[in-house]
């Protein structure tokens, strides 16, 4: 955990993103870590969980975690949250609350509140389009598929 804290703790001194840091470890080897890149990357999913588990996945040339740890600074958002579930490491570890990050003005509620409620009653606007049982043909061919990799 010290070594995602510094993780953090160095990515702000040098002004490369947010105060986030990330590290993710197999049999008590850390293997990959990241650090919060959205302002230098232009990409708003560059949170430090998001580019550690990119990057344990490509070392690991696996799209699952299992027998990785995580070792985040702070509790992930929604969207972090949500990697980790499809990355499955058995188990992850985080040190400061999203009630920490919301006082130094990293606040996720929102997001949390917006995931819970109906699409049609979000903030941003979706709306499904249907093309007439087009919409379903990805679906089937996965289905039938000989050649898919389930995850």
């Amino acid at each position: 955990m010290k070594q995602a804290i510094e993780l953090a703790v160095q990515n702000v001194k040098t002004a490369n993103g947010g105060p986030f840091g990330a590290l993710v470890v197999q049999d008590g080897t850390p293997i990959a870590s990241g650090t919060n890149l959205v302002t230098v990357t232009n990409d708003p999913t560059a949170h430090a969980e998001i580019v550690a588990i990119r990057s344990a996945c490509q070392r690991l040339e696996t799209f699952q975690l299992a027998g990785c740890e995580l070792y985040t600074s702070c509790e992930p958002c929604p969207m972090c949250l949500s990697a980790i579930y499809w990355a499955r490491p058995d188990r992850f570890y985080y040190a400061a609350s999203r009630a920490d990050a919301a006082a130094a003005g990293f606040d996720d509620a929102f997001i949390y509140d917006q995931v819970a409620l109906h699409p049609e009653r979000r903030a941003i606007d979706s709306h499904r389009v249907s093309l007439e049982g087009d919409d379903l043909r990805p679906f089937e061919e996965w289905i039938s598929s000989l050649r898919k990799i389930p995850y």
